[in-house]
């Protein structure tokens, strides 16, 4: 039996479990798709958001804030690539003027520091390629981006690390409590523990019925996104929005800390908590709203597009709370959630705190962990001593994004483990430059087979039924 079973292997999921492995508790995350990070933390904005967006006194502002506030040191421990590159909501008219100040003086309440209001003149010094018809902007200092995945995937593994155990593959379908003790069972196993923490996204208002709570719904808003090669990455320094509305903060233009360039998402509420399809209609929404906020975005250098689904619950609020002792709700964390999450790990380690829960300090707990891009930036003499140690450093796999076999296989053996060709993508970056592992992903398969002993065919882009390979060539037939 477990202290604690954490539904979700989500950034939030990911966290909450790294946070309870830093004290004497055996915790264990269940997820159920084939790897962790594949809901809204796989496709999301990568936004640090300041805190000056959501209303003062909500969990939303006070998590953003402090999430906000730990996320560099968070990011530096668990070796994930941040960068504070500052934020720009950009306004057109006299009443997005108006907007702006009003943001800056929540900002303000919510103890947001180095907020400012700039005219055009200034704007255009930050920014010279920003939009002809923007007229004002507000700029957030403290704004940053990071990789969403990546933090996910290091979290989750540094929480491995430290003991915690992770089942992926098991879809919860029933939660029962007996005498303190709660029982998660999927189809084909059960687990047990002391306490239940629902990180579930989309899907938490369906495990929270699970024990009988009904008290909110949540629904999934999509968003489209386009993702344009890292030539155009420079095009803008900072994470540009428009002003914010009730469906969000609206289309950005930003870079990405691998060096592309991101423009979306749109915001559509929609009731299928599965569908991730793009549409013609909303990139084409991104790319005329993108290229009003920002001059010279070459639209032809798109590489990609995705949709992402965020959890927009019913209260207008994130939903943490604890509808009987023993079971914790982190539900309907959309935006800011990201932002949020090392700060809601700490918010519910204090609410087991408060439930009586003994927790005591794990002493051998080791909270960091090497970055899984260390290679590539290494120096020529130190990549080159590796390589004498290891030839496979110097076989480079995927030519678009310089990753190489010693690197995949590195990721394939390191906590949390992939097990398809996406899982690789998300560890490494081969697959994600310009051809999209138009030719590295036949060596990606080759790798990962390899190294868990199965046959090619056996290899799937994504899990589930996403095969890549159906059998071999007959030579004499070709």
């Amino acid at each position: 039996m477990f202290d604690c079973v954490v539904i979700g292997a989500g950034v939030v999921g990911g966290l909450v479990a790294r946070e309870l492995t830093k004290y004497n508790l055996s915790v264990c995350i269940v997820e159920k798709d084939s790897d962790v990070a594949m809901g809204a933390t796989r496709a999301n904005s990568a936004i640090v958001h300041a805190g000056y967006d959501a209303k003062e006194g909500t969990l939303k502002a006070k998590l953003n804030v402090r999430g906000s506030e730990m996320m560099e040191s968070v990011c530096s421990e668990l070796g994930v690539k941040y960068r504070r590159n500052g934020s720009l909501v950009v306004g057109f008219n006299d009443e997005d003027a108006a907007t702006l100040h009003s943001l800056i003086e929540r900002g303000h309440k919510n103890g947001v520091k180095g907020l400012s209001f700039l005219e055009r003149e200034e704007l255009v010094r930050l920014e010279p390629n920003i939009g002809s018809t923007v007229s004002c902007a507000l700029r957030a200092e403290t704004g940053a981006i990071v990789c969403p995945y990546e933090l996910c995937m290091a979290a989750v593994g540094n929480a491995m690390d430290n003991g915690c155990e992770l089942k992926l593959g098991f879809r919860v379908e029933g939660i029962e409590e007996k005498d303190g003790v709660y029982r998660v069972s999927s189809s084909e196993e059960t687990v047990e523990a002391k306490t239940v923490i629902n990180c579930a996204g989309v899907y938490s208002d369906d495990i929270a019925a699970l024990v009988g709570d009904d008290s909110f719904s949540v629904r999934p808003r999509r968003g489209e996104y386009m993702l344009l090669d890292k030539e155009c990455g420079s095009l803008v320094g900072h994470t540009v929005f428009r002003c914010p509305s009730k469906m969000g903060k609206g289309v950005l233009v930003s870079p990405t800390v691998d060096g592309n360039l991101l423009l979306g998402p749109t915001a559509e509420d929609i009731d299928d908590k599965t569908d991730t399809s793009t549409t013609a209609d909303g990139l084409a929404r991104v790319a005329s709203l993108a290229g009003n906020q920002v001059n010279g975005i070459s639209f032809g250098k798109v590489i990609t597009s995705f949709t992402g689904l965020r959890a927009t619950g019913s209260t207008g609020d994130f939903i943490i709370n604890s509808p009987k002792r023993g079971f914790i709700n982190c539900a309907g964390i959309e935006s800011p959630g990201l932002t949020s999450a090392p700060a809601i790990a700490v918010y519910v380690a204090d609410m087991l705190k408060n439930d009586g829960f003994a927790l005591e300090k794990n002493d051998s707990f080791n909270g960091t962990r090497r970055p899984s891009h260390y290679f590539r930036e290494l120096s020529e003499d130190e990549k080159n001593e590796i390589i004498k140690q290891n030839p496979d450093y110097a076989q480079v796999i995927c030519r678009c994004e310089t990753v190489t076999a010693g690197e995949i296989i590195e990721a394939i053996r390191t906590n949390p483990k992939p097990t398809d060709v996406d899982g690789v993508k998300r560890r490494t970056r081969a697959t994600m430059g310009r051809c999209q592992g138009g030719f590295c992903t036949p060596y990606i398969v080759e790798i990962l087979a390899r190294e868990m002993g199965v046959p090619v065919t056996d290899i799937t882009k994504s899990g589930g039924r996403s095969y890549i390979n159906v059998g071999k060539t007959d030579k004499g037939k070709m």
